[in-house]
């Protein structure tokens, strides 16, 4: 049985873990937070993805630890990291709890046999080709494999991929995940293999092009509109030709969430620095914005007091509120004395009285 260490297992990272234990692999979740290991160990940890909860109580092959030292102490071969990358104020993300993970595996005995490191968090193009630098004398491999998932649906995305990408430390390290991946997955995914710096760009340019997809069906929805033509029908008879297709070619709220919105800004910045441009994701960006307030001017134009938001999470069915297009209109309806009503989990009520004290009414 392949012993595989998680090091950092939240929401993600326990996603991934749990599906790879369904499988057959033995896995090791390390993390910093004391109490939460120990939840997770007892069993009474509790998370609002679906089925973390029913698979976390019925793994046999899970545990966690807040000791970075097993992976020495257990010989343990394949390192998967999946740890925030936050975005920093000029766009790029912070590698800083890689890095913290990275010293503490400096600190183990230099293995014997070389070990794997598979980086899953989205990372800016070139970090990894610079992390092998610091350790390819310490004899470990660093490969990038991120994931294309969305929250709330987390272990059916990994479950159902399109695609598994992998930018190639070691072949040894592929081969690996090809295993893994060729178990876990209920799909039958296109593996991508190629060097690490053209996984980090392919990572982000995939969530661009989404993004540039969402936005075009929004502003050519927001023209049918403003048109007196049919929404729906318009997007649909585009999104039939083969070469473009349906997916994400709705009309509806603009992009938000954790990933979508860093993604394109992490790119143009990464092609800034490159001394190039990316005018397609720029525009992604404007268009998303003009859309949010083209939908506030409808939505004024109706003259209500009252309007009703069944989710203003980012996406219905989760808890998060970051960059939720939903959120921003019905806090600029409320700002403009409108009554909102809000249709919420108590989760998500329990954040929005914190930071939006008395703006709205929940039902």
């Amino acid at each position: 049985m392949k012993k595989l260490a998680v090091i950092g297992i939240g929401r993600l990272g326990l996603c991934f873990a749990l599906n790879a234990e369904r499988v057959g692999y033995e896995i090791v979740g390390v993390d910093i937070n004391h109490e939460y290991v120990n939840q997770l160990n007892q069993k009474a940890f509790s998370s609002p993805e679906p089925h973390v909860d029913e698979y976390l109580s019925a793994s046999t092959r899970f545990r966690a630890t807040n000791d970075f030292s097993v992976i020495d102490q257990e010989a343990i071969e394949y390192i998967y990291i999946i740890v925030p990358t936050p975005s920093l104020p000029d766009a790029t993300f912070s590698h800083q709890y890689i890095d913290e993970v990275i010293n503490q595996l400096c600190l183990l005995p230099t293995p014997k046999n070389q070990k794997h490191i598979i980086i899953g968090s989205t990372v800016m193009p070139g970090y990894c080709d610079q992390l092998i630098v610091k350790l390819k004398s310490l004899n470990y491999s660093i490969s990038y494999n991120p994931e294309f998932i969305a929250q709330g649906s987390i272990i059916h995305d990994q479950q159902y991929p399109d695609q598994i990408l992998i930018g190639e430390g070691h072949p040894k390290a592929t081969e690996f995940l090809k295993k893994l991946y060729g178990k876990m997955c209920l799909s039958h995914p296109d593996f991508h293999v190629m060097d690490r710096i053209s996984a980090e760009i392919t990572k982000l340019a995939t969530n661009c092009f989404l993004t540039m997809k969402i936005s075009f069906a929004n502003s050519i929805g927001d023209l049918v509109i403003q048109s007196g033509g049919e929404v729906e029908k318009v997007l649909s008879a585009i999104g039939a030709d083969s070469r473009i297709g349906n997916k994400y070619l709705k009309y509806g709220f603009g992009f938000g969430g954790p990933c979508f919105p860093r993604d394109n800004q992490a790119l143009l910045k990464y092609a800034e620095q490159k001394d190039t441009s990316l005018p397609l994701s720029q525009a992604t960006i404007e268009v998303n914005n003009k859309h949010l307030y083209f939908q506030l001017n409808e939505l004024l134009a109706e003259n209500k007091d009252t309007y009703v938001f069944d989710s203003v999470s980012y996406k219905k069915g989760t808890d998060i509120l970051e960059e939720s297009q939903q959120l921003k209109l019905a806090v600029e309806l409320a700002k403009k004395g409108k009554r909102v009503i809000v249709k919420e989990s108590t989760m998500v009520r329990g954040q929005l009285e914190k930071f939006y004290p008395n703006l709205f009414v929940f039902e």
